[in-house]
């Protein structure tokens, strides 16, 4: 099976999803000029079921498309931080925050609230899992289906230069930047920080826990391992950046990823498009991560 009809098999284990085709639409509540960013506050109607909230900072002098990130943000039990990621970090990234990190590189950054967090809240997890898994959804297929369209959104803007679009995230943002460059072809440069899980080292870690009812797709162990999800990003460039001490992403499972992801990039010619960096430490993003995620997003984008 080639890989288009790997991704199609991929984005049909992720339930009844809404018509990817149906036009989407965005209004802006307010446009406000930071110390090195615009910040445009965004209502996006992506889904057709409720609507999304998003910030989009652009340079502050920024002459015609430039490079563009979709950013996603982190889980972490937070349910009310959500987007604000994007502009105040968290206690377990770098200082300062990406949209001034990114912004400063001369790229534009879009980050939207996901299902429950944020200014979506106010159902429960559970109680949204529940509720779509009824319905014969899976809620990891609306969250990833909302950041599929967020992608659409971010290339319509003429800020953007839709040949240089990247997407990157930590933790649970993690996860859902290399689901999304798995699926969208439109994404050159993925970079995932400290999420880069092989089920079925999880499994035998007994480490399933460690993750929210969200992560869990029916059916998908049938069908795709990580290293498989992953395979599908090949030959783009794709940066992933472990703590060898994370409990959610087992050291053996990485050895089992990085190992065949080489081999993946190797057969496609371009082996220094695979990075897999790891670190004695935990689940956060280090300094030295820090420096090779701008170094990285410098020359691969």
């Amino acid at each position: 099976m080639d890989s288009r009809a790997r991704r199609q098999q991929l984005y049909r284990l992720l339930g009844d999803l809404p018509d990817r085709s149906r036009p989407i639409s965005a209004v802006q509540i307010s446009e406000e000029q930071k110390n090195c960013y615009v910040l445009e506050k965004l209502i996006l109607e992506l889904n057709g079921l409720e609507s999304v909230p998003a910030y989009f900072v652009r340079p502050c002098k920024q002459q015609g498309p430039a490079p563009a990130i979709l950013y996603n943000h982190a889980h972490g039990g937070d349910y009310v931080l959500g987007k604000d990621e994007l502009l105040m970090g968290r206690e377990i990234l770098q200082q300062p925050s990406y949209a001034e990190v990114l912004t400063q590189m001369g790229c534009s950054a879009l980050c939207i609230d996901t299902w429950a967090f944020g200014e979506r809240r106010g159902r429960s997890e559970a109680e949204i899992f529940k509720q779509m898994l009824w319905s014969g959804q899976v809620m990891w297929g609306m969250m990833v289906y909302d950041s599929l369209r967020a992608i659409d959104y971010l290339v319509s803007r003429p800020e953007v230069d839709a040949e240089r679009i990247g997407t990157m995230g930590m933790s649970m943002g993690s996860t859902m930047a290399w689901w999304l460059a798995a699926l969208d072809t439109r994404i050159k440069v993925c970079v995932d920080i400290c999420c880069l899980t092989d089920f079925q080292g999880l499994i035998d870690s007994r480490g399933l826990d460690g993750h929210g009812i969200y992560y869990y797709v029916p059916n998908l162990l049938k069908h795709f391992s990580g290293s498989q999800i992953n395979a599908l990003i090949v030959p783009r460039a794709h940066l992933s950046l472990a703590g060898n001490f994370d409990q959610l992403t087992p050291p053996t499972g990485l050895d089992r990823i990085d190992t065949d992801l080489k081999k993946a990039y190797a057969a496609e010619a371009v082996p220094e498009a695979w990075r897999l960096l790891r670190y004695d430490t935990g689940h956060f993003e280090t300094a030295a991560m820090r420096a090779e995620i701008i170094s990285f997003l410098e020359t691969r984008l």
